[in-house]
C-alpha cells in the first residue's frame, strides 16, 4: 500500500474540521487554513511542500494534531506559537491566544507613535504579549510596557520578549497597578484587548474557546462585561500625557458602549474604527485632552 500524499491527508482533515461542533466557523475556508498549517507543522515545514507521498511517522502526527484540533484544541496551543504581524510569538496553555484581529489594534497604536522623540506605550491585559512586542519591534527607540494579572502570562511574554531580542517590560498585576510610578502623565498610547463577554454569555461562547482558554481572559465576570473597561478608562488620564492615546478593541455590540464611556470621561476625539479583514471586532479611539496627540 502507497503512503498517502498531502493533498489526500488534506482532504481527509478538512472533512474532519468541517464536521467538528467544537469549532467555530465563521472564516471562510478556516478548516482547509489551518489542516494545511498543521500539515505543514507535522512535516517540520515552514510553509506545506508541493504534493507528495507522507511518512508513516509525519502522518501519525499530523492525525493526531487534526484529533486534537477537532476536539477544540486551538492551533496555537497545539503548534506552541502563532504568527504575530511578522513574530513568532509563543503561546501555551493557560495564556491567551491572540487574535489576528488584534494585529489592526498594533497597527494604530504603532502609527501614533511613530515619530515622536521618546515614545512610551502601554499594554494592559498583555497576555503572551503580542501587541507590545509589535510595538516594540516597529518604533524605534519605544519605551514599552505590558501588563497582565496572570504570572504565567506574563512570564511567557518575558520569554517571547527575550527570544525575539526586543526590549519590552513585562510585569504582573492589574491594569495599571503594576507600573512604575515614574510613567504617569508620560505614557502616549495606552492599548487594551480586554475581557468583555458578560458573564451570563459565557455558556454561549464556541467550545473551542470556552473549553481551552482561561476564563479570566474571557470575561471580568460582570453582569455586562465592561467592568474592566470601566476601570481602566477611568485610571487611564493619570497614565497618558496630555493628547495621549487610549485604545481599547472589543466587538462590534460593544463599540458604542465602549465610546460613551470615553466620551463621559472627558477623552477627546472619541471614533470606533475597524480593520476590513476583521469585522469581528473594533477598536475604539480617544485622546485625553490637553494637548495636540
Amino acid at each position: 500500500m502507497s503512503a498517502p500524499t498531502t493533498s489526500e491527508l488534506l482532504e481527509g482533515a478538512v472533512r474532519a474540521l468541517r464536521a467538528s461542533p467544537a469549532i467555530d466557523h465563521w472564516q471562510r475556508d478556516r478548516e482547509r487554513i489551518e489542516a494545511e498549517d498543521l500539515l505543514a507543522f507535522a512535516l517540520g515545514q515552514e510553509e506545506l511542500p508541493a504534493d507528495g507521498p507522507v511518512s508513516p511517522a509525519a502522518r501519525r502526527r499530523f492525525e493526531a494534531l487534526v484529533a486534537r484540533r477537532a476536539a477544540g484544541e486551538p492551533v496555537a496551543y497545539l503548534k506552541g506559537f502563532t504568527e504575530f504581524r511578522g513574530l513568532r510569538v509563543g503561546v501555551r496553555p493557560g495564556v491567551f491566544v491572540p487574535r489576528g484581529s488584534s494585529e489592526f489594534l498594533a497597527e494604530q497604536a504603532i502609527r501614533r507613535l511613530r515619530g515622536r522623540r521618546r515614545p512610551v506605550a502601554v499594554d494592559l491585559a498583555t497576555g503572551a504579549g503580542p501587541v507590545a512586542l509589535a510595538i516594540a519591534h516597529e518604533v524605534r527607540g519605544a519605551e514599552v510596557h505590558g501588563t497582565d494579572l496572570s504570572a504565567e502570562a506574563v512570564a511567557v511574554a518575558r520569554a517571547n520578549a527575550r527570544r525575539l531580542g526586543l526590549a519590552a517590560t513585562f510585569r504582573a498585576g492589574d491594569l495599571f497597578a503594576p507600573l512604575p510610578v515614574g510613567l504617569a502623565g508620560r505614557v502616549d498610547v495606552v492599548t487594551l484587548h480586554p475581557p468583555y463577554v458578560p458573564r451570563r454569555e459565557l455558556r454561549d461562547l464556541p467550545l473551542e474557546i470556552r473549553r481551552y482558554e482561561p476564563v479570566h481572559t474571557l470575561t471580568d465576570r460582570s453582569p455586562h462585561g465592561l467592568g474592566l473597561v470601566e476601570r481602566a478608562v477611568g485610571e487611564a488620564p493619570r497614565w497618558l500625557r496630555p493628547g495621549g492615546w487610549l485604545l481599547i478593541e472589543v466587538s462590534p455590540d460593544r463599540a458604542r458602549a465602549v465610546a460613551g464611556l470615553l466620551r463621559r470621561s472627558g477623552f477627546r476625539d472619541v471614533r470606533s474604527t475597524r480593520d476590513r479583514s476583521f469585522a469581528v471586532t473594533r477598536v475604539i479611539t480617544g485622546r485625553r485632552g490637553g494637548g495636540d496627540g
